[in-house]
């Protein structure tokens, strides 16, 4: 853990759930997240990557404590805050922030730009009073790129970039040492997601901000990330440095979804080998033994059925769970 601000070991959040048609029967665990490990330093992001239902936000809101965890550790500044009591953990809040997938419901309609950007500042008593807030409000509505007559306006009169903005903007307000971004660019249009990055890259360079960067397009988390780990079915499957990782795929899951991004060059676009994953994605709620990935993998062996690969340093920090590239 040794540079880390924040350092997760072996995570897992399970849930508990009743089939709807027997409400009073037994409990079954659905395992959102199975043992996930990373770190990430100051003024790094770790971005997290796959498929819908894999996990990714729910580690998120896990490491935020939005979810008390099931198992595992989280290390934030080299302090152990996953058993904190809520008292314990409230000044955590202040320094551990997030920005959510969508800018429209994440935003309070009642309230007005300004009284959402002020929340934090007031919450955490970071103001003295209301004249020192305002102007507090107007600098990050000033550093997102709003105007200050926004300031008196309701989500529902922006676009959704510029609400995005608000979020950001509300994120920053409490002098956050790290953010979870949660897909903060998968709803919005291609131009404006560039725009949201390059704002995000501007703070992080700034304040020295850490980000946990969750997506499912890959071409925006290579371009974010110093660091990437792909996540199928609750576990982490590969995790590397994102030069590292996008040139020397090693998991067959990374493969696979490395093969379906698009090529701008059409040239290259035809060279590309599509790999299809055959299959459904199992349940989370009754996964298969082994791996999880060996449904669907064509290099599935005996030994992937019997027990579920450790994640192995494969050279230059390049770790991965998989018997076929570890044995």
């Amino acid at each position: 853990m040794n540079g880390e601000l924040l350092g997760v070991r072996d995570l897992k959040m399970y849930f508990g759930i009743r089939d709807v048609s027997s409400w009073f029967g037994p409990r079954r665990i659905l395992k959102a997240v199975d043992g996930v490990s990373f770190g990430i330093g100051r003024g790094r992001t770790f971005g997290l990557v796959g498929e819908s239902g894999c996990g990714k936000t729910t580690v998120g809101r896990t490491i935020l404590r939005l979810y008390r965890p099931t198992g595992g550790e989280i290390f934030f500044g080299g302090t152990d805050i996953t058993s904190l009591s809520e008292g314990e953990f409230f000044p955590y809040r202040r320094t551990m922030q997030m920005i959510f997938q969508d800018p429209f419901t994440s935003l309070d309609p009642r309230q007005t730009v300004g009284e959402i950007i002020g929340a934090p500042l007031s919450v955490h008593k970071l103001v003295s009073n209301r004249a020192e807030r305002n102007e507090r409000v107007r600098e990050l509505v000033s550093m997102v790129g709003l105007r200050n007559d926004h300031i008196g306006r309701y989500p529902h009169e922006f676009s959704g970039g510029q609400r995005q903005r608000i979020g950001i903007a509300r994120a920053l307000a409490s002098m956050p040492e790290f953010i979870v971004c949660d897909e903060p660019v998968s709803a919005l249009d291609v131009s404006i997601q560039a725009q949201i990055i390059n704002l995000l890259e501007e703070f992080q360079d700034m304040f020295g901000l850490a980000y946990l960067f969750i997506s499912h397009d890959l071409s925006v988390v290579r371009h974010i990330s110093h660091r990437v780990g792909v996540m199928y079915l609750g576990n982490m499957v590969e995790s590397a440095e994102v030069n590292e990782l996008y040139g020397n795929m090693l998991h067959p899951y990374t493969k696979s979804l490395m093969s379906a991004v698009p090529a701008a060059d059409p040239i290259a676009a035809k060279a590309l080998r599509r790999i299809i994953l055959e299959g459904d994605v199992p349940s989370p709620i009754d996964p298969p033994s082994g791996c999880p990935f060996r449904t669907r993998c064509r290099e599935a062996s005996d030994v992937c059925a019997e027990r579920n690969p450790r994640m192995a340093d494969a050279g230059a920090g390049h770790m991965v769970a998989c018997h076929n590239v570890t044995a």
